[in-house]
């Protein structure tokens, strides 16, 4: 059985001393891809260097996560936006690798509003980058689910489709971002939580064929994990508790996520 970790912050700190085991202990446990934001110009850089590490096995993606912007967002997303293009390098020797998605992307009202207006613009700006590039979003959005589909609703015709990452919302919210016909909601380790309301709330409003299977690790490990760094192995333990949820075999909850993501990625299970 294979599946896709489809949120993963592999260029961390966290994961440098040991990547290596960390990669093999993934593909023992059935992860056949890894999706890797970025989340501002630094990472957006080791994001690459990961990626190029392991050609066709991890894919980058690149953004200005909403907690990055800050009064130079403009010239911060000039920089982002001009490595287009550039994704191979300058050594050719090197392997090329393209973005898969423009993520890490969204709001996040939940500790401030102190760039609450800058937030808005320069989400809605890598908004139009999905539309003109075609690449998919991935979004985080954290205390600003309206805001966030106010500015989506402009654009609904001529997204390509993304992800709502991390959704830990209840059935309204789930309906509401499902409206996006060629969006999925990314699940991750929060179902597993003993206090999660996800396993009772996701089958009874979100068809098994609109999730991805997603970590963001090193964050957020599952059970029986919660606590330690979590990895992409550990996305097993949320393929598990989906399974049980849907009351579906987990061999049907990889071929149907992983179709989710060829679709909107373009990436094979």
């Amino acid at each position: 059985m294979r599946f896709v970790d489809t949120h993963c912050h592999l260029d961390g700190e966290e994961f440098r001393e040991d990547l290596d085991a960390v990669i093999a202990r993934a593909r023992e446990a059935g992860v056949c891809a890894i999706g890797v934001p970025g989340i501002d110009l630094k990472s957006c850089e080791t994001v690459m260097e990961v990626c190029r590490r392991y050609p066709g096995y991890c894919f980058p993606m690149l953004g200005l996560h909403p907690e990055e912007v800050k009064a130079d967002w403009r010239e911060v997303l000039a920089t982002l936006r001009s490595t287009f293009g550039r994704s191979q390098g300058e050594n050719s020797l090197l392997p090329t690798v393209h973005y898969i998605a423009i993520g890490e992307v969204g709001l996040d009202f939940y500790w401030s509003r102190e760039f609450a207006e800058e937030q808005l613009l320069a989400f809605e700006e890598q908004v139009r980058w999905s539309v003109e590039s075609r690449l998919p979003l991935m979004i985080h959005c954290r205390k600003a689910q309206n805001e966030l589909v106010t500015i989506l609703k402009r654009y609904k015709d001529d997204l390509p489709g993304g992800v709502f990452h991390c959704f830990t919302g209840n059935a309204q919210e789930a309906q509401e971002l499902l409206q996006f016909d060629r969006f999925v909601l990314g699940i991750g380790g929060v179902l597993t939580f003993k206090k999660s309301h996800l396993p009772e709330v996701l089958p009874s409003v979100v068809p098994l064929d609109r999730i991805v299977l997603e970590t963001d690790a090193p964050y957020m490990a599952p059970v029986p994990m919660r606590g330690q760094r979590n990895e992409p192995a550990f996305v097993a333990f949320v393929l598990k508790k989906l399974a049980e949820a849907y009351s579906v075999s987990e061999t049907e909850v990889a071929e149907r996520t992983n179709a989710a993501v060829a679709r909107i990625f373009g990436i094979n299970g």
